[in-house]
């Protein structure tokens, strides 16, 4: 069984990862091998296909397998040319706020609003869904992120 507690640790785990990979950017190596092992960390990517549709995509707005969920934090295949580097904008901090937590078993779905905020100290608004299996090693990884920007009038 999943936790409040645990979602709230990976949370917490997910916008730490987000931030150092903005403070590596200066070195893409060492950046990229964060990067890549942010992801393997936090995805479920190594058992299957991740559910991941990413705030800033509109041309390839689906990215369900490793690759491209690289491309979208870092910038780097051609494959996805619109892609900016998500993480490496870079973030200093990033507050989850949560709408609702809804555990069954081994998974969690989380809802909310996440704020990530810039070197100037701005904050971006983002919405949330972010669905968390548990697996046989006790470790919480996401199998479906979607997020986007609330919408405008």
């Amino acid at each position: 069984m999943i936790t409040v507690e645990e979602v709230n640790k990976a949370q917490e785990s997910w916008g730490s990862g987000i931030v150092k990979i903005g403070e590596l950017k200066s070195s893409f190596k060492e950046c990229r091998m964060y990067a890549l092992d942010f992801i393997k960390k936090m995805y479920n990517f190594d058992n299957g296909s991740v559910q991941f549709k990413p705030t800033k995509a509109a041309d390839s707005q689906f990215r369900n397998d490793l690759k491209g969920a690289l491309s979208y934090f870092i910038a780097d295949d051609s494959d996805y040319n619109e892609d900016g580097g998500f993480a490496i904008n870079p973030w200093t901090k990033v507050e989850f706020q949560n709408n609702s937590i809804n555990i069954y078993d081994d998974i969690a779905i989380a809802m909310g609003n996440y704020f990530f905020t810039d070197l100037n100290g701005g904050k971006t608004k983002v919405e949330y869904s972010f669905v968390y299996k548990k697996n046989d090693l006790g470790e919480l990884k996401i199998i479906l992120h979607h997020s986007s920007l609330p919408y405008s009038k």
